[in-house]
């Protein structure tokens, strides 16, 4: 029989979830979407906050206390046998991105040693990263260290190991932005970058890229509708709050967002020759200004080697506290199948380090899984949204959101949101990225072989839901007998 546990106060669970959405796209995603689209950017990723994010995060909240089983389980519960599926959907995308996630994590370690040892500097940084990220065998290990780094806090439990690490991770990742952002607004010329991130032009507002680029990091950013917060919740005490909570870590990974965005964006425009090269390198993609443009520009600052250790750290630590996220989730389905955590845990480092080896040797690849498995994130949201619908979002609201341990009472905007504009956004959001995937791929946009092509993803999310469709029966049994 499993042994409950819980996190030991509302500040150890809080600190667990914003360690689980303040990640690496917080410090390399929403620095280049704001040095492309300027302030303009902020405004619909604020909006999109309040539309998308904070009201699934009150969903997975909810849930998970509710059915204490992760995203398969409480699907099942919920919903019903026949909805079992939706929540392997849900389950095995967000595992698909911890394969991936985990070759991310090792990266940053591996920058950080490299910035410490002084590698970094007095070198070609395109040939440095090209040389790193091909060599196949260096990107690999660091891949298998990221991994039992995770697994280690994992195996000892929920108060002894994700708690102990975030008590760590977080409160150390935000020092060391905040150090980032003082030292940024100290360098000559930083003040252009301030101007540029948040002089508005409100002609900007007309482009409908913003508004989706925006819904795009605000869905992807916060971990909502990841089933992540949902696993989390499981190990609430039951007088914990959904709603405040909910709200505090929405605009907590905003926030987080914001310092990373603080630190970057000053220092490449104090530190470019020109206003456009500044605008280049922030628009040299994820990637690209994190491994390139970044240490370039920095290896020119006085006590360079201590200001990329510095940026280094904060994004390995941020990596790793959402790897451990995504570890938890993933060992939680096992152990919702019945296995003890020990046995459930060597599986999800065994199949991480099997299904990551290729994204660790192949670029390509590393990209394809990120295609395709990050817009799959969309298809999650909808689902956590279809639950609601399907339940009644009356109800809901009045059963599972305002209830007596309750900080916020949420008023009748939640209905309006979950019954129409959830769904709008996932249709508009996903039919956004196919068009863009048309572009890319205008010969060849139905061919699965290629990594940004729309096929790729209709080919592999059809695989992984007819396998759910298929064995949705058995999941469902495994549920409920592990329920006896």
């Amino acid at each position: 029989m499993e042994r409950r546990e819980f996190f030991s106060s509302r500040w150890t669970l809080l600190l667990s979830t914003l360690g689980m959405a303040i990640g690496a796209g917080n410090i390399w995603r929403f620095p280049r979407l704001a040095g492309e689209y300027g302030a303009a950017f902020l405004i619909p990723w604020a909006i999109f906050l309040l539309l998308w994010s904070i009201p699934l995060i009150m969903v997975e909240f909810s849930l998970g206390k509710q059915t204490r089983k992760g995203p398969i389980g409480t699907f099942s519960l919920f919903l019903g046998r026949s909805y079992t599926w939706m929540g392997g959907f849900v389950a095995f995308c967000t595992m698909g991105i911890m394969f991936y996630y985990s070759v991310v994590t090792g990266w940053a370690l591996k920058y950080f040693i490299a910035s410490v040892t002084g590698s970094l500097l007095k070198v070609d940084q395109s040939v440095y990263w090209e040389r790193f990220s091909t060599s196949g065998l260096e990107p690999l290990a660091f891949h298998l260290i990221a991994l039992g780094l995770a697994s280690l806090v994992i195996y000892q439990g929920v108060v002894r190991g994700i708690e102990r690490a975030n008590r760590i991770l977080l409160p150390s990742l935000l020092v060391l932005l905040i150090v980032g952002v003082v030292r940024a607004l100290t360098l000559p010329n930083a003040v252009q970058g301030l101007q540029y991130l948040f002089g508005l032009r409100w002609e900007d507002l007309a482009n409908y890229q913003v508004w989706l680029e925006g819904l795009s990091q605000s869905a992807w950013s916060t971990g909502a509708g990841w089933g992540l917060i949902l696993t989390y919740a499981v190990y609430m005490r039951q007088k914990e709050d959904v709603t405040l909570n909910a709200f505090i870590t929405g605009f907590g990974n905003n926030s987080a967002s914001l310092l990373a965005g603080l630190a970057i964006i000053p220092s490449v425009f104090a530190l470019s020759a020109t206003p456009e090269a500044a605008l280049k390198a922030l628009q040299s993609g994820n990637q690209g200004l994190t491994f390139i443009a970044i240490p370039q520009l920095f290896s020119t600052m006085v006590g360079a080697p201590v200001y990329m250790s510095i940026f280094f750290l904060a994004l390995f630590f941020a990596a790793l506290s959402s790897l451990i996220s995504m570890f938890e989730l993933s060992t939680r389905v096992f152990m919702d199948f019945g296995l003890p955590r020990r046995q459930a845990l060597a599986l999800v480092a065994v199949l991480t380090a099997v299904f990551g080896a290729p994204s660790a040797l192949s670029m390509d690849f590393f990209n394809n899984q990120d295609w395709v498995w990050g817009l799959g994130l969309i298809i999650s949201g909808g689902f956590f949204a279809f639950a609601v619908l399907k339940k009644g979002v009356q109800q809901f609201r009045e059963r599972w959101l305002n209830i007596g341990e309750s900080d916020l009472y949420i008023g009748p905007w939640f209905n309006w949101v979950m019954r129409y504009v959830i769904p709008l956004e996932a249709l508009v959001l996903l039919g956004w990225w196919f068009y863009q995937a048309i572009q890319w791929e205008a010969a060849l946009w139905w061919n699965p072989l290629r990594p940004f092509s729309l096929g790729t993803c209709l080919m592999q999310w059809g695989l992984l839901m007819t396998a759910l469709w298929l064995f949705n029966r058995k999941l469902a049994k495994m549920i409920y007998r592990s329920e006896d």
